[in-house]
């Protein structure tokens, strides 16, 4: 991973985050899970999977800074008016410089091994997403809920790991961006690129990897979908349940 910068997303959306203010928090960031903030976890698992630097995008600088382990290799950048607006301006201005990786906060679970494992998938590509797929989930979480995107040879679920190798990904993240409220509704996404791949996409008669490929290439980037064999990709903590589930997986007790 030597040269990789790491973009850690630790903004917040406007109003009070919910799951915050059930455990007394301003920002979801800094929620312990157990006994931990999310956050913080986070930066550790980057840090331990030797990536040159870390770019903790957020508005809240001096609480989060707080919170994270004293490293040289961490540094801050300002989140702007939406996630792939501000991934966007970033890699504009070389403050994240390609080849970026990037992360979310809440993946409380995310472990090293699964990152080298997404990013061995993501090589060649220009463009890279992690997914995972239900039979995976389900062998180790059967009563799982996730937004599920149904294609052909199988259902898949996000896994809040993205990877740019160059500049031929910005039109996919300005797309991205256009569509970013829509974010759990991956057919807004697919309607974007024309009927045909959306009805194939809506009669599962075209594989996930397929339409994404597909419609890639109609922007110039090879777009790719990097299936992962850890369960625990699937695990964002969004809700009070993802972080019982969460704790219960770090304290040995699912």
């Amino acid at each position: 991973m030597a040269g990789l910068t790491a973009l850690l997303l630790a903004g917040r959306r406007p109003g009070v985050d919910p799951l915050a203010a059930t455990r007394g928090q301003t920002l979801k960031a800094l929620i312990p899970v157990a006994g931990t903030p999310m956050v913080a976890r986070v930066a550790a698992t980057l840090l331990a999977s030797d990536v040159a630097q870390v770019r903790v995008m957020t508005q809240d600088v001096e609480p989060i800074a707080a919170v994270l382990p004293a490293d040289p290799r961490i540094g801050f950048l300002q989140s702007g008016a939406g996630i792939a607006n501000s991934i966007a301006a970033a890699l504009r201005s070389g403050e994240a410089p390609f080849p970026l990786f990037v992360t979310t906060a809440d993946h409380a679970l995310l472990r090293p091994e699964t990152i080298a494992e997404f990013l061995a998938g993501a090589q060649g590509a220009d463009v890279a997403v992690g997914v995972v797929e239900r039979a995976v989930v389900q062998s180790r979480f059967p009563q799982s809920k996730r937004t599920w995107l149904r294609f052909r040879s199988g259902d898949w679920t996000g896994a809040n790991l993205f990877y740019f190798a160059s500049p031929a990904a910005l039109p996919v993240i300005e797309t991205w961006a256009s569509v970013e409220q829509d974010r759990k509704k991956g057919w807004k996404l697919i309607a974007r690129f024309g009927p045909m791949l959306l009805l194939r996409a809506l009669t599962r008669t075209i594989t996930l990897h397929d339409a994404v490929a597909r419609a890639g290439r109609s922007l110039g980037a090879n777009v790719r979908m990097v299936g992962l064999s850890d369960p625990l990709a699937a695990v964002d903590v969004d809700k009070v349940s993802d972080l019982e589930l969460a704790e219960a997986v770090l304290e040995g007790r699912a």
